[in-house]
């Protein structure tokens, strides 16, 4: 006999991981459903913006409104409504929040005024501060800390991502073959299905202790969160220095450092203070919300590139960014199996090593149709160090945690990268137009894109490098559980 044979005759067998029951697979797959559909709704109206202000009559400055209005109420709302999700059940909100979700599409779909489209732009943002949260903390209480929850935040990760990137696709071509209206009609089959299979297939998940709802720190956190994206928004759209800006960053963190003094002294803080002192969550998030401040942003970046520099359309645009949907998707489908193997702080510094790595590349991007090549590669590999740093992040910030507390978590979780997604633009969009000044034309545009570029290659290298430093060896690995 062999040595080899004997080896393999003496040797233990492999103990096979953990599987999903067909009931968590169908959890599963109703739950990414929705999570997907709420990424996509995110950027599905970016690419038509032109063609609903020609249509319902929104002045040229006025336009931002339609992804602002949505953005203050999914920010602004998601923490009260993670809170929420915990004392009212999580899957009575979440069923709750498809419906309204559906009934605000439908809405959309059929404005015929500017204040119509953004009451239902408001409804989506509010349904989805419902929806994110609650569906988050169904998935981590559906599946126990370890290879399984990786695995299925690995899939929501990767889908998510996916959604942003394919909202932009599906917007150019709902809008050039049907029209925009079908940006938001595309939503209530969606919902429909979602609501229609929930109830039997989702089970209830609360605490069994309800404490009463912390009004006091609510209104702080939420006025704090919503003064501070329309600051974000307003930095954008006019500087960071006009009185408007300022007055409403600088009320928004003092509301959000007033927030922290009423959790300390709450009997039922909406955020217990010992949760904020947690370095998995901290870190976890501060992870997150780089992950996504850098990526949604280069989006923003490179179609400033696509469309100003090399003259590509809407539509074309959507399509080239299809590649890094794809790497998002790759990355999340690698995702969970990098957390389980290196464990969450090695598996968000390789994933930030990565991105920037990639990001970087794309500072030699030229004028000329060939650098197409250069941006499609570099997407593609930078789209999968991301979702491993999104992946990361959200095995971090909720792991550690007992089921009572997920919403609080997954609620945090979602804030961070709604807020990330918010911040990300204004940010790289100063940074560009402090490099250009008043030039105009391809050349300008170009420098801008690359000195912002830069700039984000350093701050996902930073934030990962940070992240690795102070999550420490301790929190590296989540337990098999």
């Amino acid at each position: 006999m062999s040595t080899s044979s004997t080896a393999s005759a003496t040797a233990p067998p492999r103990t096979p991981g953990p599987r999903m029951t067909g009931r968590q697979k169908l959890v599963l797959v109703l739950l990414l459903g929705a999570q997907f559909m709420i990424a996509v709704d995110f950027s599905i109206l970016n690419v038509a913006l032109p063609a609903v202000g020609e249509g319902l009559g929104f002045s040229l400055g006025h336009l931002q409104w339609i992804a602002t209005s949505f953005a203050l109420a999914a920010a602004g709302f998601t923490l009260l409504f993670g809170r929420v999700a915990d004392l009212v059940g999580r899957k009575r909100l979440f069923v709750g929040g498809m419906v309204v979700l559906g009934l605000s599409s439908v809405l959309g779909g059929l404005a015929t005024s500017p204040q119509v489209l953004l009451t239902a732009r408001v409804l989506q943002g509010l349904a989805t501060a419902a929806v994110t949260p609650a569906g988050l903390a169904l998935l981590t209480t559906a599946f126990k800390e370890g290879p399984l929850r990786e695995r299925a935040l690995g899939l929501n990760g990767a889908l998510m991502s996916a959604g942003f990137t394919a909202g932009a696709v599906l917007g150019g071509l709902l809008t050039d073959l049907l029209s925009w209206r079908w940006a938001f009609f595309v939503n209530v089959p969606v919902a429909v299905l979602v609501v229609a299979l929930a109830p039997s297939v989702i089970s209830e998940s609360r605490p069994a202790e309800r404490p009463k709802l912390d009004l006091p720190g609510a209104a702080a956190v939420t006025g704090g969160l919503l003064l501070l994206v329309h600051g974000l928004t307003q930095a954008g759209e006019s500087g960071w220095t006009t009185p408007t800006t300022l007055t409403a960053l600088l009320a928004g963190a003092a509301l959000l450092t007033a927030f922290w003094f009423i959790e300390k002294r709450a009997a039922a803080p909406l955020v217990p203070v010992h949760i904020l002192r947690r370095r998995s969550v901290v870190w976890g998030n501060a992870t997150g919300l780089i992950a996504f401040v850098t990526e949604t942003s280069l989006v923003f970046l490179l179609t400033l590139y696509l469309q100003e520099v090399l003259g590509y359309s809407p539509l074309a645009t959507g399509l080239a960014f299809g590649v890094l949907g794809a790497g998002t998707v790759a990355g999340g489908l690698l995702g969970g199996r990098a957390v389980g193997r290196f464990g969450n702080r090695r598996a968000i510094v390789l994933g930030g090593v990565v991105q920037a790595a990639a990001t970087l590349s794309l500072v030699a991007l030229g004028t000329s149709d060939g650098w197409i090549a250069l941006l499609l590669a570099a997407t593609f590999v930078g789209g999968v160090g991301n979702m491993l740093m999104i992946v990361g992040f959200m095995v971090t910030a909720t792991s550690g945690l007992p089921d009572t507390e997920q919403g609080l978590a997954t609620g945090l979780a979602t804030m961070t990268q709604q807020v990330g997604i918010t911040l990300g633009i204004p940010v790289m969009s100063a940074v560009v137009t402090a490099r250009t000044g008043a030039a105009t034309g391809p050349g300008a545009v170009l420098s801008g894109v690359s000195a912002a570029v830069l700039v984000n290659s350093v701050l996902v290298l930073a934030g990962a490098l940070l992240a690795g430093v102070f999550l420490g060896r301790s929190d590296s690995r989540t337990p098999a559980g």
